[in-house]
């Protein structure tokens, strides 16, 4: 009995791996990380250059914003509006929100291939009119619209797979973190570990992730930092920078989430006129908000970060001055994410801690970074394991886990909603 058993087994087995059907689905779903990983190399460097033509549209005088940035604001969130609903702000909060829905309708009003594309055009206009985003978020939802068309295209009917697995392949992608891919997936996007789609998360990721590779190399994002964190003076950063981080990091999130709900009510009445209008205001004080800090609110803020871990020092006021610009772009309703802006805020505001204490710079900024990111989006794993493969550093693990912690800790005590999740929910209720 125990030896037919096995034969039956294998011959099972051998039948699978030889079955046509499934070998199309493979290759259908494996193209799709392909294409996810082309697509997130190619916006990376896409939004490089449209932050360097801002640069250079600003360096004809410092009144250019004041003309650039409202008209590309309001340009940008009435296409958004008018010809690619669906793809406005983060994206991450839409892709949460396909998981959850059924239907196709629903969820293709949440990802398809049109708003990827309306994703990616309209992210690039806000990065070449200034705007605080960045691509990183956004990439997830053009990951997931891609990975859900490869599904049907292939006759996957397995939608909630398809979507983590190619949100987890976007984040490897834009950030070339293939564990934190998996990690964001699970923590933050699923709330859960489910061993079925375990394999299509890892395989998605490691497709699309190779593919970047083998175009622009295995890069560190941010580069490793100047600097550990060493001694009492060291840990005492970790206290600071992760409760002081987290705090910031939920009044973010909090501010973040009333505003937005707040500009939900007052667009009603009017949708496109009254959200034209907003856009504008917001367009209006990032541009004044820019010109007074000497530019550097502007885009992405991955050079003064960047710089920041090297042992740069930063003005005290970027990381409040950051924090508004990023509001006032998310509040502004044009496409564009805030992962790239919130790590410069955090190390910012890790420098600032640095200043005050007299302490060197490079490890407050990344603990500032971890402790606010934590804050942020409340999913404490996704934090210190994205930031650790963003910066290779390997000696201070222990360090930004514990600030990662830290800020997730007093996020969780001053706001009980994470913030992509509590957006979610406008689109769940739709």
């Amino acid at each position: 009995m125990i030896v037919r058993a096995r034969r039956h087994h294998l011959t099972v087995h051998r039948r699978l791996f030889l079955s046509r059907r499934l070998w199309v689905r493979r290759l259908v779903f494996w193209g799709g990380a392909v294409v996810i990983g082309l697509v997130g190399v190619g916006f990376a460097l896409a939004s490089d250059w449209t932050r360097e033509l801002f640069d250079f549209a600003h360096s004809f005088g410092w009144w250019v914003p004041l003309l650039l940035t409202p008209a590309g604001f309001v340009l940008s969130a009435h296409i958004a509006r008018t010809v690619f609903p669906g793809s406005q702000g983060s994206g991450i909060q839409q892709t949460i929100a396909a998981m959850e829905v059924t239907g196709d309708e629903r969820r293709g009003a949440l990802l398809s291939i049109r708003i990827a594309i309306g994703k990616i055009v309209l992210t690039l206009l806000g990065l070449a009119c200034g705007a605080s985003i960045g691509r990183e978020g956004p990439t997830v939802q053009v990951g997931a619209s891609i990975m859900l068309a490869a599904g049907r295209l292939g006759g996957i009917g397995r939608p909630r797979t398809l979507i983590l697995a190619g949100s987890a392949a976007g984040i490897a992608a834009a950030f070339n973190t293939p564990i934190a891919g998996i990690v964001f997936a699970i923590e933050e996007m699923a709330r859960s570990f489910e061993a079925r789609t375990s394999g299509f998360v890892l395989t998605a990721v490691i497709v699309a992730g190779l593919v970047a590779i083998a175009l622009v190399g295995n890069y560190d994002y941010f580069g490793t930092p100047r600097g550990r964190v060493v001694g009492v003076q060291g840990w005492m950063l970790v206290v600071v920078c992760g409760l002081g981080g987290g705090l910031l990091g939920a009044l973010f999130s909090s501010a973040m989430l009333k505003g937005v709900g707040l500009i939900r009510v007052f667009v009603a009445a009017s949708p496109l006129r009254r959200s034209l209008l907003i856009a504008f205001a917001c367009g209006l004080a990032s541009a004044l908000l820019g010109i007074a800090s000497g530019g550097i609110t502007f885009g992405t803020g991955y050079g003064i970060a960047k710089a920041a871990l090297d042992g740069g020092a930063t003005p005290w006021y970027f990381a409040p001055a950051k924090l508004v610009a990023t509001l006032l772009a998310a509040f502004s309703g044009i496409p564009g994410g805030i992962f790239a802006p919130s790590l410069a805020v955090g190390t910012g505001f890790g420098a600032l801690i640095a200043t005050v204490f007299g302490t060197t710079i490079a490890p407050a900024a990344l603990l500032g970074m971890t402790g606010y990111f934590a804050g942020v989006v409340q999913a404490p794993i996704t934090a210190f394991v994205i930031i650790l493969e963003m910066t290779a550093d390997t000696h201070d693990t222990v360090p930004v886990m514990c600030t990662a912690l830290l800020g997730y800790g007093v996020a969780r005590l001053v706001s009980r909603e994470s913030l992509y999740h509590g957006l979610a929910k406008a689109y769940l209720r739709d």
